[in-house]
């Protein structure tokens, strides 16, 4: 699940699959009926596709002094200004008491606002403010699991796992007492599970969901998510993009527009902190898009996320400072995938946001630097078709260095970054020796050599 970084399907934590949906072939989708409240607003017309978003993560606790909607929404045109063109809240709803340890992702009622950031209309002004700014909004969705007040374990006990003794469980091989887990068997409540999910589009006008825990056990194989999705895009008035928090490739199959890069992101942490070779990511593009078959669904990539920040650290204390956080951006964001930003790392922000993410605000009077690099470097993504959505077509990698060449269509994109913490020459292979490029993040022309200067967490990005 998603604040528990034991159940996030980075490998470090073996859990207890439950096969109790195994050889079930494809759901139904829930019947498109009429929502029971009209829609709110006018759905946005400039939703990205899913390979050119550029998704920011709001941990609504932390982003502000005020920990609230209001709090977003003031900040609307920063997050615009850095290049972002999608805005993934963290959960939205009532926080579970009972048993619980204030986690967001104990929902107590999947159609209602957490008083603690606002009213309804505070959510609906923060999505129209967004809407204004061309940015799309994105809920996180908790399906596998609820908080133990939640009026589902009164009202429907049925919903949930049981043992052999009729005792509602958690969820089976974690320690996560908290929560109560759902029984994906009962059709009735995924029936309702699904119906919550669509009531927030009409609700609240929003443009998609990150599902959390995508890869849980009891979910599987594929048939609630594959049910959730389908039933989803039968709302024709809206275009809604659906991130699976999971690296299986069986979301692709499920119809999802994203996995999230457990693996990249590992990769990275390998590479920065434990000197692996940089051929590393390579590999990672080839293993992490297996299922995609030439679609254009993508995997999401980041430096940081609110799981990753509370369990290793923010990304100047993990990839070795400013330079180092941001060398490894540049591969997340360009080699290949979606990227994402959590909050505050855009401003160099050192001090981990920590579960249950009160007692820590984000620092937004970091240095300017910092975050004029990150703008430099979206905007040269968004200006170039190959940076952008392209196809890596070559690894020029080496130990120490990542290099890549990328192609969509005729737009060619080169990119060199050093991944240590010490000067380097990069030896230019021989096919690219003698050819014209432009700096993308200075707009200036450039011939390379034989060879190209690296300083320390160095990169230079090169389109054409």
């Amino acid at each position: 699940m998603s604040i528990r970084v034991f159940l996030a399907g980075h490998g470090r934590a073996l859990l207890v699959a439950i096969g109790l949906l195994a050889g079930c072939g494809k759901a139904t989708p829930v019947a498109p009926a009429p929502p029971t409240t009209p829609q709110y607003g006018t759905p946005f017309a400039a939703v990205p596709n899913r390979e050119d978003a550029v998704i920011y993560q709001v941990n609504m606790r932390a982003f502000s002094q005020g920990g609230n909607f209001a709090g977003v929404t003031a900040r609307l045109d920063s997050i615009r200004n850095l290049g972002a063109n999608v805005v993934y809240l963290m959960p939205i709803y009532p926080v579970g008491q009972l048993r619980g340890v204030n986690s967001p992702y104990a929902v107590r009622d999947y159609r209602a606002v957490n008083p603690e950031f606002g009213t309804l209309a505070d959510l609906r002004t923060l999505v129209d403010a967004a809407h204004s700014r061309g940015l799309s909004v994105v809920l996180d969705w908790v399906a596998n699991h609820s908080a133990w007040d939640n009026a589902w374990l009164t009202d429907h006990p049925d919903w949930y796992l049981k043992n052999a003794a009729g005792t509602i469980l958690s969820p089976p091989g974690t320690p996560y007492t908290d929560v109560a887990q759902l029984d994906f068997t009962n059709m009735s409540m995924r029936a309702e599970m699904i119906a919550a999910m669509k009531s927030w589009v009409f609700t609240a006008n929003i443009d998609g969901f990150r599902c959390d825990y995508a890869d849980a056990p009891i979910l599987a194989p594929t048939t609630f998510w594959q049910q959730a999705v389908d039933t989803l895009r039968t709302i024709r008035t809206h275009k809604l993009l659906l991130l699976a928090e999971g690296t299986a490739s069986r979301h692709f199959t499920s119809g999802f527009d994203y996995t999230f890069g457990f693996g990249f992101y590992d990769g990275l942490r390998s590479v920065y902190r434990n000197n692996a070779p940089a051929t590393t990511f390579a590999n990672l593009n080839a293993s992490e898009y297996a299922g995609t078959n030439g679609s254009t669904q993508q995997v999401v990539r980041y430096t940081t996320n609110h799981d990753v920040n509370d369990s290793d650290g923010t990304p100047v204390a993990l990839f070795g400072g400013d330079a180092g956080a941001m060398s490894a951006f540049v591969i997340a964001a360009l080699y290949r995938g979606v990227p994402m930003l959590y909050n505050g790392q855009e401003v160099g922000m050192s001090t981990a946001i920590k579960f249950p993410f009160t007692g820590v605000k984000v620092n937004w009077n970091g240095p300017p630097e910092v975050t004029r690099l990150y703008r430099q470097l979206l905007r040269a993504r968004a200006g170039s078709p190959a940076l952008q959505h392209g196809t890596p077509t070559a690894s020029f990698s080496t130990a120490g260095v990542c290099a890549f060449t990328k192609a969509s269509g005729a737009s060619q994109a080169l990119v060199v970054v050093n991944v240590r913490n010490a000067a380097t020459s990069f030896a230019v292979p021989a096919a690219l020796a003698g050819t014209a490029w432009t700096n993308a993040l200075q707009a200036t022309p450039l011939t390379l050599g034989s060879a190209l200067p690296l300083p320390a967490y160095g990169y230079v990005v090169l389109t054409r």
